[in-house]
């Protein structure tokens, strides 16, 4: 036994030696393409049973790879070898070893990339970090190639490999895009083209990270021309499968509209056409609007509120008639149940904006009396029985408004009284959070009857400025939270389920909010609601495939 071990110790010393002298060879050599024998040696030691000479053989295949390109299939095969192998040495040298292999060699960088990518999934920390170090090398040393491979694993990569490159991607090459993309306008077209073909099967989660990732580039920064808005828009408009016929029962596509929708709202505020996405929900969405989904009515309510400022004036013409059908549908006649809040600020607001662009669309709509000297004022038609059924809505909603108001009065008076006698901080906490729903509440009273009390004219001015301040735009502030858009997968951004928590979170706690702002209006006599928040839902599925390094 111990003269087996003894043999086996000489042999591996043996095998070391020998690739040290064809290493020394090969090094000393003026012309080294004359000791091909010495590299085909360093090559085969990869199949021998010495840890130690596979180790050193991982150091010299990527040494003198460029000097032998007959041989460069077999090195590659052997170096691809070494990192399956048992021993982690042995990997993390044939790691380190693989930017080597593309030094003189560009044209393998985009296998070598390839091959790095799949190596992401390690789990150990220290063969981990040396595969990310390769990548950089190789990032560094052409980022055109190497961005191009790995954005591949993302489009059609096994669901684990995909899941770390984007992973990669966010933490160690986003933040260095500027010392990375050079020369920048040409690198940031070019990512931006790798991004597109990549959005096909997304979760909200990774569509919003790209998003937020191409919206950092000078391409598309202030003062760029509008087409590049425009480019943006129609990337957001793609994932909310505006072409798509509308089925109100897929609440895959209804979450995925109303989140791209939000996210395109930072480009309609800097000129974007809002027409396609108005157009899609007056034409598809708002006629079912009683068949949605209720936790998806206030978002979609919300999201149109925000846009109408940024709609065309024909769009406004065309989208007035569903909002004031909407706003009738919850402005209500007298001695019928009380209103929802949330959704008549969010109506008011839009109806505001959208008739400031279009003032007289309200004649007949409205039985406004607004001149602007246009055939389509309609002044000699008779629209006298919608002024006073539109007068008497208004005048409804006012006195359930102001009563609320009263009894949200009254509730913060008492919240204030229950607070100075609490003793535990569990009381305190719960008068805190019902003092919150008041205070939000009575945001929302304020903003309607800022909102219903110039129309009592017969010839209004709509609020067309930023006079009213949203109440769930205060809410989100304050929580410092963003909205998880996009499209279609289920996979988390970072690999973990944990991950999409704190998208799925915010997109939820402005809901929650205006759901408990919502209680608290309609049961100030119970004193307030039970928290009840809404998880955000996983989008649609994908599947992945397997692949080998090879």
């Amino acid at each position: 036994m111990a003269s087996d071990s003894a043999a086996d110790a000489d042999a591996d010393a043996a095998e070391v030696e020998r690739l040290y002298e064809f290493g020394e060879r090969l090094n000393e050599a003026k012309d080294k393409t004359l000791h091909e024998g010495d590299y085909q040696g360093i090559i085969a030691a990869v199949k021998g049973q010495s840890v130690k000479a596979k180790q050193l053989a991982a150091q010299l295949i990527p040494r003198f790879f460029k000097f032998f390109p007959s041989l460069a299939t077999d090195a590659m095969t052997a170096q691809f070898d070494l990192i399956e192998e048992d021993e982690l040495g042995i990997r993390i040298q044939a790691i380190r070893g693989l930017p080597l292999l593309c030094k003189d060699t560009p044209e393998y960088v985009s296998k070598i990339v390839d091959v790095l990518g799949q190596l992401l999934i390690y789990e150990e920390n220290v063969e981990r970090d040396a595969v990310q170090k390769a990548l950089m090398t190789l990032l560094r040393h052409d980022v055109k190639a190497s961005l191009t491979a790995l954005f591949k694993h993302i489009e059609i990569g096994a669901e684990n490999v995909r899941e770390k490159v984007i992973c990669f991607l966010k933490d160690k090459v986003f933040p260095l895009k500027a010392e990375l993309l050079r020369p920048q306008g040409d690198m940031e077209r070019y990512v931006t083209d790798l991004v597109k073909k990549s959005l096909q099967d997304v979760t909200g989660a990774e569509f919003k990270l790209f998003m937020d990732f191409l919206r950092s580039f000078s391409i598309f920064g202030d003062g760029v021309p509008p087409e590049n808005m425009q480019e943006l828009i129609e990337i957001i408009e793609g994932q909310a499968d505006l072409d798509a016929q509308f089925n109100v029962e897929d609440v895959d596509h209804i979450d995925r509209l109303i989140s791209c929708m939000c996210m395109a709202l930072p480009f309609f505020v800097r000129g974007a056409s809002s027409s396609k996405f108005l157009n899609y929900v007056n034409k598809h969405i708002l006629p079912l609007f009683d068949k949605l989904p209720e936790e998806r009515k206030l978002d979609l309510l919300k999201n149109l509120a925000g846009t109408s400022p940024h709609a065309s004036a024909q769009d406004s013409r065309q989208l007035l008639p569903s909002i004031v059908t909407l706003l009738k549908k919850y402005m209500p006649l007298r001695k019928t149940e009380e209103p929802k809040y949330n959704y008549l600020e969010c109506l008011l607001y839009s109806f505001h904006h959208l008739a400031h662009k279009t003032p007289n669309t309200t004649n007949s709509l409205c039985g406004y009396k607004i001149v602007t000297g246009q055939p389509s004022d309609r002044l000699g038609e008779d629209f006298s029985e919608n002024y006073r059924d539109f007068a008497e809505r208004l005048k409804s909603t006012e006195e359930f408004v102001k009563n609320s108001m009263k009894k949200l009065n009254q509730a913060m008076n008492n919240h204030n009284k229950a607070m100075s006698s609490a003793k535990t901080q569990e009381a305190k906490a719960k008068i805190k959070t019902e003092q919150q729903q008041s205070t939000s509440a009575l945001r929302i009273c304020n903003n309607i009857l800022a909102m219903t009390q110039p129309l009592h004219a017969k010839a209004p001015s709509f609020i067309g400025d930023e006079k009213i301040n949203l109440s769930w735009k205060e809410s989100v502030k304050q929580s410092s939270t963003s909205t998880a858009t996009g499209g279609k997968r289920n996979a988390p951004v970072n690999g973990s389920n944990a991950s999409t928590g704190t998208d799925k979170k915010a997109r939820g706690e402005g809901i929650v909010q205006n759901q408990l702002v919502d209680r608290a209006l309609q049961g100030l006599s119970q004193g307030g609601g039970r928290r009840n928040g809404r998880a955000g839902r996983s989008w649609g599925g994908r599947g992945g495939r397997a692949r080998g390094f090879r």
